[in-house]
């Protein structure tokens, strides 16, 4: 260990207590899902088990369990049929198509695994109104209605009123907006709405607050309830939607994927007018860090997971991202995905060509969105670019 990273390590803060500046809410959802985790055992599922979840009408939690099991696994096909007649039954044969566009990669954490980490050696960049303006309209000509704004995990760079001016200037050219930046609080969250924000998606890496411990090092994001609590304040602050998410391969992606579930699952019945979504990352190679790769999930556990996560919670969107290749994407959305990303670019400034800061960390898929969209109506699905209508 260098002496940098040994001088982290040696005054790294307490990762459980509140910052000065971060809302605790009246809220045991974080209580629950971790005890829920901590009592998942996988290990104990058998084939019966799974035959009699799978000969449900509905099922409950611990039957979501079960299919998340190793017992599971032979009988992923089974799986793939009960999830696609849930889909086709609550989205009909629709899929959604979105872009993310980065605005800024400057951020303040040292999270050990992410491209855009303080000190990782990238190049920054943040667009201003003008760069975005230009940004969203090159992507609205390509017929997209669905944004995705997104940022490093900097306040000092990209604070609240900043991502809500890209909000204002998204909301002229698309239907719906959605963020994926750092975790707020309900009254920022509130302003992000009125400015024209739809959902919030955030990923929590990891429920094992362990080894969330000892990966994000340094930064706001090391504070673990603050990021899990993060959902409820946008719907505290008033956000139409949430999307929920795991980094799959950073723990045991199992107990990871319970948790996810269990805690899209407690929301959902906390705020019954939410519109829940997930999203299904593997880790990616990023910039100065090769070896960082998605060895640890193979594509059929994966699919395990999508195909349970439909099964559990069949109203809820699930997004398949570039992450993920084009064989893979064009397969799920046969299966269980709702959402899928096209024309994506993870640099800052790309849409126009223009690039003037790094990537995130590499994609899989590059197609356009019209590629993407040839690709949906090939096999045999509607491709839908909003589902929203603002009176």
């Amino acid at each position: 260990m260098d002496e940098f990273n040994a001088d982290v390590v040696e005054n790294r803060i307490d990762h459980m207590k509140y910052l000065p500046d971060m809302e605790v809410i009246d809220s045991d959802v974080m209580d629950q899902v971790i005890s829920a985790m901590n009592e998942y055992d996988y290990e104990q599922y058998t084939a019966k088990d799974v035959k009699n979840v799978l000969a449900k009408e509905r099922i409950n939690r611990e039957d979501f369990g079960v299919l998340l099991s190793p017992a599971a696994e032979p009988f992923i096909e089974e799986m793939a049929e009960r999830a696609q007649l849930e889909t086709r039954k609550h989205f009909g044969n629709s899929v959604m198509i979105f872009t993310p566009l980065y605005i800024a990669n400057y951020c303040e954490n040292y999270c050990i695994y992410c491209g855009f980490n303080c000190h990782n050696k990238i190049k920054r960049a943040q667009l201003n109104a003008e760069e975005i303006d230009k940004e969203m309209q090159v992507i609205a000509e390509t017929g997209l209605q669905e944004i995705l704004i997104l940022t490093g995990e900097s306040k000092t760079k990209s604070d609240v009123k900043y991502i809500g001016e890209a909000c204002k200037i998204a909301r002229k050219y698309f239907k719906v907006i959605g963020l994926e930046v750092y975790p707020m609080n309900s009254d920022e969250y509130a302003y992000l709405h009125e400015c024209g924000a739809d959902y919030v998606t955030v990923f929590q890496e990891t429920y094992d607050s362990d080894k969330y411990e000892t990966l994000h090092l340094a930064g706001h994001k090391r504070i673990f309830p603050y990021r899990l609590n993060a959902q409820e304040r946008a719907l505290m602050g008033g956000m139409r939607g949430v999307g929920f998410a795991a980094l799959l391969g950073l723990a045991d992606f199992r107990k990871d994927a319970f948790a996810v579930g269990t805690h899209a699952d407690l929301l959902q019945k906390k705020y019954p007018h939410a519109e829940i979504a997930f999203s299904c990352p593997r880790l990616r190679p990023i910039i100065n860090n090769d070896k960082i790769n998605p060895r640890d999930v193979h594509e059929k556990q994966l699919l395990q997971v999508i195909c349970a996560y439909r099964i559990f919670m069949p109203f809820a969107s699930i997004t398949i991202s570039t992450r993920e290749c084009e064989r893979f994407r064009n397969n799920i959305i046969n299966i269980a995905a709702t959402k899928i990303s096209g024309g994506v670019n993870v640099g800052i400034g790309g849409h126009t060509g223009e690039e003037k800061g790094d990537e995130q960390f590499e994609i899989s898929d590059g197609r356009t969105v019209k590629e993407v969209y040839d690709a949906i109506l090939s096999e045999g699905l509607q491709p839908v670019m909003s589902d929203y209508i603002y009176v």
